[in-house]
């Protein structure tokens, strides 16, 4: 996961996004609910059980999360859960019925039509499953076509797309069609095209759900090195839990429209707030999850010159430093090398344990 910023460095930082309160209800008269946009209730489950007894779909229940500055902030759920309509909301693809987006102090719910096509042209870049490229432009003319739409020269814009081109590792295809490209070439095209405008927020909607298994795993590699690269603010969507966590700074998991829980991967993994979060996380090896910090206990004796480890190290790393030293491992915080505790041989052996029971009852629980 050394691609993507830290939870805890992103979550400190500005705030680039923020959604409030979203609604999105499918019927014949959803502004009925709501006695302003602001899509502010005191009982938003039992106004969605009230929505849906009257015949309409709530596919966006009270939606409300911040996007920190350099923040990959992950979306997941089961089919029919939400989460696209979320991200279709957050760009008024979809027309939400009540709440706030707000990108950078704007209220994108409150903006006109030309005042919104000019942010997502200069703002907002956006990938989603189906790659979505013209078939009769080539590579680089695909690339390029936000940029043509901005009103750029064609010598700039084709310098800019040359140079996304690289950045994406697509050298030597500029004039391929897509239809002479593979499924990971295409997708590789679609990203491109949404950076070429060099977008401050980026959408991403299962980009990688359509590939093959060791395509898929090369496409997020490659995000996360673009991702280093360029410092982000991201919302992806996705209903694999392994992928959300190689990716995810933090993230949200949702049901029925709302939002169950949300946090970093490893808070997840380690409190499950009910047995539908718990199902997601129950085949999640705890050895990639788990950090030093997690299992740290206080020391019960000087701990003298035991070997020492940054809190945010995973115990996967952990296993071998651990394994060579008798008297355990000293934690420390991460940068500021103050002491959190020790972990024991014994202490790491019940950690594990521990996640193996929780997987077991994840996987015994039922739920669908």
């Amino acid at each position: 996961m050394s691609g993507k910023t830290s939870g805890a460095d992103a979550s400190g930082g500005d705030v680039k996004l923020s959604c409030r309160d979203v609604w999105k209800v499918y019927g014949p008269n959803p502004d009925k609910y709501f006695t302003n946009r602001s899509g502010r209730v005191d009982d938003p489950a039992g106004l969605a059980d009230q929505i849906r007894d009257d015949g309409h779909i709530v596919a966006a229940c009270d939606v409300s999360f911040d996007v920190h500055v350099g923040e990959i902030f992950v979306i997941m759920g089961l089919s029919g859960s939400g989460k696209s309509t979320v991200v279709r909301s957050l760009s008024r693809l979809v027309e939400p019925t009540a709440g706030e987006v707000i990108l950078d102090g704007q209220n994108l719910l409150e903006t006109s039509n030309s005042e919104l096509i000019d942010v997502r042209r200069h703002k907002m870049g956006m990938v989603f499953q189906n790659f979505g490229l013209l078939p009769h432009l080539t590579v680089i003319e695909n690339i390029a076509f936000p940029l043509k739409l901005q009103g750029v020269p064609l010598a700039k814009r084709r310098q800019k797309a040359q140079q996304v081109i690289e950045l994406v590792g697509l050298e030597g295809r500029e004039s391929s069609y897509p239809n002479q490209l593979s499924g990971g070439q295409q997708q590789r095209v679609g990203i491109a095209r949404s950076l070429a405008a060099e977008p401050e927020f980026w959408f991403l909607d299962e980009p990688f759900s359509a590939l093959d298994p060791l395509i898929r795993r090369q496409m997020q590699d490659e995000f996360l090195r673009i991702q280093q690269m360029l410092h982000k603010s991201i919302v992806f969507i996705t209903h694999d839990f392994l992928e959300a966590l190689r990716i995810a700074d933090r993230m949200a998991i949702m049901r029925d429209g709302a939002i169950v829980q949300m946090g970093t991967p490893d808070q997840l993994v380690l409190n499950p707030v009910d047995s539908y979060v718990a199902d997601f996380t129950s085949d999640v090896p705890w050895i990639r999850v788990l950090k030093a910090s997690d299992i740290a206990v206080p020391p019960s004796a000087p701990v003298g010159d035991l070997p020492s480890v940054s809190g945010d190290t995973t115990l996967e790393d952990l296993l071998s430093v651990v394994s060579r030293s008798d008297g355990g491992v000293l934690v420390t915080s991460p940068g500021e090398g103050s002491t959190l505790g020790v972990v024991t041989q014994k202490s790491l052996i019940e950690a594990l344990a521990k996640g193996v029971q929780a997987q077991h009852v994840g996987k015994s629980s039922g739920e669908p």
